[in-house]
């Protein structure tokens, strides 16, 4: 490497977390190692700040989180937020509109809190890829019986709008019609679902706009991912680690492929780049 590495963004589900939402002891240490190196380490997800685990919140070191793919970068230290792009509330009801024509879980995420459809979540098995995505989903979801209600009751701008949809063809109908949508970013983080969040937002702008707050150039970040949602993060990091289980478009810009995340692929990267012997 021409750079030492100075920041670490990891991406959680498929990436740092195993299929069973799980983060093992050995990853748990490579991550305190580094740390306690001085180096950054930065989940990066497109969760909310309230669906990270606390034993990865816990861990000593640990100064800052990107949320919601990146419209939030947050000091963990306060809680505080140090920068965020929301979705107009307007845009976030088009998109629930697209949404609503297709047989699909709709879901807003305003304030840190992911509101969804009541009804259709009793059979979230049919939406969501495997019974840990719905053991997850059923845990950090606020069933209502209408998201778009919701959105207007609050009456503030949304973090993102998911939705999460039973047919690959509905969903590929989707895409067409949400990318219509001025203002909007469009991305995925498992199989069946759409992420839309606001226009500019990635990972890979937080990662690297957190980096700058912090002196670190791009050329010293490494970042790790699987999914769509984690394309900009590795194209935009000077290292871009890409997971044995990532999908193919994600292998194909990485610089490196690891190990699965059943298989601490993320310790495995950091520890052959990043720690010091």
């Amino acid at each position: 490497m021409k750079h030492k590495i100075k920041m670490i963004g990891l991406d959680m589900d498929g990436t740092l977390l195993t299929t069973e939402k799980r983060l093992t002891e050995h990853t748990r240490k490579v991550l305190e190692k580094a740390l306690s190196q001085g180096i950054e380490v930065v989940i990066s997800t497109g969760r909310a700040l309230t669906g990270i685990p606390e034993e990865i919140l816990a861990i000593p070191g640990m100064k800052y989180a990107v949320t919601i793919n990146g419209a939030r970068i947050i000091d963990l230290r306060n809680r505080k937020v140090l920068c965020e792009n929301m979705l107009p509330m307007e845009t976030a009801l088009q998109i629930l509109d697209v949404i609503g024509e297709y047989d699909a879980i709709e879901e807003a995420f305003i304030d840190s809190v992911c509101y969804a459809d009541q009804t259709i979540l009793e059979h979230a098995s049919d939406y969501f890829p495997g019974p840990d995505a719905v053991r997850y989903a059923l845990q950090s979801r606020r069933p209502v019986e209408n998201v778009k209600d919701i959105v207007l009751q609050k009456g503030v701008p949304v973090d993102k709008v998911n939705g999460i949809f039973r047919d690959m063809e509905d969903r590929a109908r989707a895409y067409h019609m949400l990318i219509q949508i001025p203002g909007v970013e469009v991305s995925s983080s498992f199989c069946t679902n759409w992420e839309i969040n606001a226009e500019g937002t990635d990972k890979g702008k937080a990662i690297c706009h957190l980096g700058k707050m912090l002196g670190i150039s791009r050329e010293e970040i490494m970042t790790c991912g699987d999914s769509i949602n984690d394309l900009a993060m590795l194209k935009e990091a000077g290292l871009g680690v890409a997971m044995a289980n990532a999908d193919l478009e994600v292998k194909k810009v990485a610089d490196y492929i690891t190990a699965s995340n059943d298989e601490d692929g993320v310790a495995k990267a950091i520890e052959r780049f990043a720690l010091q012997k």
